[in-house]
Formats: structure tokens, C-alpha cells, sequence
């Protein structure tokens, strides 16, 4: 058992945890500020250890398969992908800066959004060969 979850508790947490981020990434196909292809990738990764046949129809998909391709194989992420996973992330954290949380929470989220920012800006945005 390579990429797969042991336990059917995790395998089903990694389904319902795939499911979601696919349902953001649909939901990004509509809104234009999400970043679409980010939880393709995160629900790719969670398929890989609950569900191959999901996974595989992921995969096989003819707008997104390519560059989850590219991922899987190189770590490539796309230069549309990355600015508007970046505009997502800077109108989310605008968003919560306008409901006026409590002063912690911004200095948590925008740890955790830069620290993501940074990861995937120092991905490729092209396949090398």
C-alpha cells in the first residue's frame, strides 16, 4: 500500500477531505478570485490515498489533467494558477481585516498564507524538458 491511507477511517478522511477541496475548486471555476487548480492539486492528494478512481478521473480530466499532471510528475504550477491563488489569498485576508477579528487571528492567517505564498512561488511554472 504505496500512497494509500491503512486505516478506513483515514482512507474515508481523505475522501471526504478530497471531496471538499474538489468542491472549491469548482466553486473556483466560477468565482474568478479562487484559485482553481490549488485544491485540484490538494484534492489529487487526497485521492492518491483514499480513492485511485477518483484520483484517476481527476487526472484524466481535459482542462485540468494537464497541469495535475505536471504536478504530480514535476511540481509545476502554473503562472495563471499562482496569481490567482495570490489574489485569493489577499482578498480572503482583506476580507477577514474588514470583519475585525481579534488581533491574533490576522497574524496566524497571514503566517499561514505567506508561509503558502512563498511555497508556491518558489515552485516551477514550467516543465523542465
Amino acid at each position: 500500500m504505496s500512497g494509500r491511507a491503512r486505516h478506513p477511517a483515514v482512507r474515508w478522511l481523505y475522501l471526504c477531505a478530497g471531496m471538499l477541496m474538489l468542491a472549491l475548486g469548482v466553486i473556483g471555476t466560477l468565482l474568478p478570485v479562487m484559485p482553481t487548480t490549488i485544491f485540484l492539486i490538494l484534492a489529487l492528494a487526497c485521492f492518491s490515498k483514499s480513492s485511485p478512481r477518483l484520483e484517476q478521473r481527476l487526472l484524466a480530466h481535459p482542462r485540468y489533467g494537464p497541469a495535475l499532471r505536471l504536478w504530480r510528475e514535476q511540481r509545476v504550477v502554473p503562472v495563471k494558477a499562482k496569481w490567482f491563488a495570490s489574489l485569493g489569498m489577499g482578498a480572503g485576508f482583506a476580507a477577514l481585516l474588514l470583519a475585525r477579528p481579534p488581533h491574533w487571528v490576522p497574524w496566524l492567517v497571514g503566517a499561514i498564507e505567506l508561509s503558502v505564498l512563498l511555497y508556491l512561488l518558489s515552485r516551477p511554472s514550467r516543465a523542465v524538458g
